[in-house]
């Protein structure tokens, strides 16, 4: 159960439509907060906000390519003409793209994966601080992932994409510190999601050489990942600042004796 109360504040989820970012955008609505959930597909965005509406929640889906300046302006826009005001931003869409050695990934694959994994972190922070700073206050938190910290084979545009967000999140922590903006990162492990189960397979047979790799015994779920971002949105969290927090299940810990 949520235990943070976040009435009257608003909060923007990125690739909000399915996975980690639903949920998250549910736990928003949960603990009281108005929420703009964004993606590509209008089918899933329509399916979260029900969810979110379901839930208690209330909010609304904008149709947005976070590789898009121009979208990403108006996304951030459109959040401010409806409700004034944006307190918490989950920057946290993204796509896996294809697997396959660093030499042979193709050029227009690579430029992709940076555009979305990437730039449309630094993208939506940019059209997102000004209005923080207009406030005085506000939280974002980044999505990397345990890739940001680690090396993978096969996911060479994947891998460098996450280690950039780390680096990009400490940088505008460091900008904005004393302006009432805390920016910070989330990096889940391997969690059960509709990316997850696109490419090896939702069946628990496929599954089952990620399961054997975490040391816990099993995938994360979404809500786990959920939970954490709504915390270090809180006042609880106060003080983290520029941090990435690691939630999966100790891969990062026995990943040398993997």
């Amino acid at each position: 159960m949520n235990v943070h109360d976040m009435s009257g504040k608003v909060a923007l989820v990125t690739g909000g439509s399915t996975g980690i970012g639903r949920a998250t955008a549910i736990a928003f609505g949960r603990a009281g907060a108005r929420v703009v959930v964004t993606g590509l597909n209008p089918e899933d965005g329509k399916t979260a906000v029900a969810e979110l509406e379901e839930s208690g929640g209330e909010g609304f889906f904008i149709a947005a390519d976070v590789s898009d300046a121009t979208q990403v302006e108006d996304m951030v826009r459109q959040t401010i003409d409806a409700y004034g005001r944006l307190d918490y931003a989950f920057n946290n869409a993204g796509i896996s793209g294809p697997m396959g050695p660093s030499a042979d990934y193709e050029p227009e694959d690579w430029r992709r994966v940076i555009d979305v994994n990437l730039t449309g972190v630094w993208l939506s922070m940019k059209y997102e601080i000004p209005e923080m700073l207009r406030q005085e206050s506000g939280v974002i938190v980044n999505c990397s992932s345990v890739l940001g910290h680690v090396g993978f084979a096969g996911s060479s545009a994947y891998v460098a994409a996450k280690h950039g967000v780390l680096g990009l999140t400490k940088s505008a922590a460091l900008d904005y510190a004393t302006s009432g903006i805390r920016i910070t990162a989330v990096c889940p492990g391997f969690i059960r999601t509709p990316m997850i189960e696109g490419a090896i397979g939702d069946d628990d047979e496929a599954l089952a050489p990620l399961v054997g790799l975490e040391p816990i015994g099993r995938l994360g779920t979404p809500e786990e990942i959920a939970n954490l971002v709504v915390w270090l949105c809180s006042d609880d969290a106060s003080f983290v600042i520029g941090s990435s927090v690691v939630a999966d299940g100790g891969w990062i810990a026995g990943y040398r004796l993997g």
